[in-house]
Order: structure tokens, then sequence, then C-alpha cells
């Protein structure tokens, strides 16, 4: 059977019929929804179960971006209002068990409500680690400016993701927290040494390198290419993600309609694989872009095949819990916390 190495995402509420007719044909190994595809609980479960069936093989993962604070696909008031990575990197600085037991329940309970709606992969957690002045694409979805409370929050988040049975996605790995722009609308570029990203930047990623997924950041480090982000450089891949991190698992790109790509979508589609990702992400559901994608894509093997077996395993590895007492536990911590973070403070 042949299943092709992209993650797609879809227009709108339900799958129109030259959407089911086009992933039928291209079988891609995922899906990924955005707030265009979220209406009710009983829609979004409606969809994400015509998703899976309109591909030929099991365990189809179904990706989803739910933080916490602005970057939540999964809004009130159908689903709670969590609040962002820095509010729990506050709670660790503030108490270090008590802001792990944090991230672990904000996690846990996200696995709940995604798991009700059959969505098992969330994109989560963001080690990325800004620096003063940086764009605040990133701002306080990082949990904070100190790595030791990225890493200990960071593995408590993930942790609570797998409790439930939900797949986490590092990102933006090796790092997007020292970019100056969003790499949404352009070309993020960074002069740091390579020493100094070694020794900051990067070094949540090799921490929680054993995570089964990470996603790619569109970023020049120009230290290590000075003309191709991440995403499409093999050095970068090899010897820093592969290599200085450590990281095995399967590696997805960032969304390929991002500005920051040059090209048209056959050769981003191209030039991520030759780089060495390996699986492609094209999010917003255009289907001239998604015919351009499926074009260049190549089967799911080797490699990458087998890290994706890898990742899928950890699907039937979610545990039962008391969801109404550890909904208890939960809002008794926010009730401590502050409710955001001044931006002009971070």
């Amino acid at each position: 059977m042949r299943i092709s190495s992209v993650i797609f995402g879809c227009s709108g509420l339900q799958l129109t019929n030259e959407e089911r007719d086009f992933f039928k044909q291209v079988n891609p190994w995922g899906f990924i929804l955005f707030g265009r595809n979220i209406d009710t609980p009983q829609q979004v479960e409606a969809l994400v179960s015509d998703l899976k069936a309109s591909v030929s093989h099991d365990d189809v993962p179904v990706f989803i971006d739910q933080e916490g604070g602005r970057v939540r696909r999964l809004r009130p008031p159908h689903w709670p209002d969590y609040p962002a990575g820095r509010v729990l990197g506050q709670a660790y600085e503030q108490d270090p068990e008590k802001g792990k037991r944090f991230a672990w329940l904000q996690s846990r309970l996200m696995a709940c409500d995604l798991e009700k709606l059959g969505i098992n992969a969330d994109c989560l957690p963001v080690l990325d680690v800004p620096v003063k002045g940086s764009h605040d694409v990133i701002g306080d979805r990082a949990y904070s400016y100190d790595l030791k409370t990225v890493v200990e929050v960071g593995r408590a988040a993930t942790q609570g993701l797998m409790d439930g049975g939900v797949l986490p996605v590092i990102k933006h790995i090796p790092g997007h927290g020292r970019a100056m722009a969003d790499s949404h609308k352009e070309l993020p570029v960074v002069h740091t040494s390579l020493d100094e990203l070694e020794n900051s930047d990067f070094v949540p990623f090799k921490e929680l390198s054993d995570v089964c997924m990470a996603m790619t950041a569109h970023v020049v480090y120009s230290a290590i290419d000075n003309e191709s982000p991440a995403t499409t450089s093999q050095t970068v891949i090899n010897q820093i993600i592969r290599g200085f991190m450590g990281f095995d698992g399967l590696l997805m790109c960032d969304d390929l309609s991002m500005h920051a790509l040059s090209g048209d979508f056959s050769e981003r589609t191209q030039s991520a694989f030759a780089a060495g990702c390996d699986i492609v992400l094209h999010c917003n559901g255009n289907m001239q872009e998604m015919k351009e994608v499926a074009s260049s894509v190549p089967d799911l093997n080797g490699k990458a095949l087998e890290r994706a077996v890898e990742a899928t395993r950890f699907l039937n590895m979610g545990q039962p819990c008391e969801e109404h007492e550890l909904r208890k536990e939960f809002e008794d911590f926010c009730s401590q916390v502050p409710d955001a973070v001044d931006p002009t403070n971070y």
C-alpha cells in the first residue's frame, strides 16, 4: 500500500467531494485542522472521522495546534480556555514541582479534549527560547527565557499528551526564538554564532531529542547555512538536528505555504525532502497548491516509514484518568497564577 509522505489540511467544516476524491487518490499519511475547520464538537468529530475514512491505512494521525493562549484551535464555549505557555513557565519559576504538575495537567486535559474528537496529535511543546527584541510570533507561546524552565516544562507537557494517547511534536527545531521576523510572512535570518546557538537555542531540542516527532523552523542560521532555512538545509538537518541534537524521530517541515519559503509548491516540496525531512506539511486546504505538493511527494518508505511507524505506536499507549478530578486540580492551579503575560515585559 502506497502512503504519501504528506500531511494535508482541508478547506472547511466538512470535506468536499473533490477533497474526498483527492485524499483517496493521494493517500496522505495524516491531516491537520485549523480554526476554519472547527465549529461544534459533533461537527469536528464527524470531520475527523471522514478524514480518516478518506485514506486506506490505519492509525491516521490528525494534528492540531492546541498550545493554549493565543494559539489554540479549540476555544470556548465548547472547549476550555487554557493559558499560554509562558504562564506555565512562570508557575515553574515560582515552584518547580508545582509548575511541572501544572504543565502536565494542561496537556493531559488537552489530550482528553482531543481524544473525544478523534484528534490524536498536538503540535506541542514549543521549545523555542526567545531573546529580548525578537519577533513576538513566538512571544508568550514560549515557556521562558530560561533554558532549564523550557526543558522541564516542555518535558512535562510532552508527558501529559502521551499519557493521554496523543502524539507530541516538538517545535520549531532547531529554534525559532531568536528570529526577528515572522516566518509566516518573510524569511528570518539569525546571525548568532554556532557556539552560542549550541549553548542556548539548541539546548531544549537536544534535551528532548527522544520525542517521537519534530517540526522544522523556516529560519536561516547563517553560521551553519547562510542561504537555506533549516527546513530546506541539508547541512542544518544532518549536522545539527540529526547530528548535534541526536534527534532520530520523524521530522516534518513547518507549513509549506508560509512566505518564508521560496519557489513554487513543487519546488518547496522537493527541497524539503532533499534536505532530509521525512514528511511535508501543507495546511491551508488550497486544492491547487495541494495538487502541486502531491505531484512531488514520495511514498513513505525506508527510514522515514520506520520513524512514522514508531511514532504512531504511541497512539495506543494512553492511560485512563479521572478527568473531573484533574480538571478541579487544574482550576485550582489557574486561580493561583496570572491570567496573561504583558507582552511588553516579555
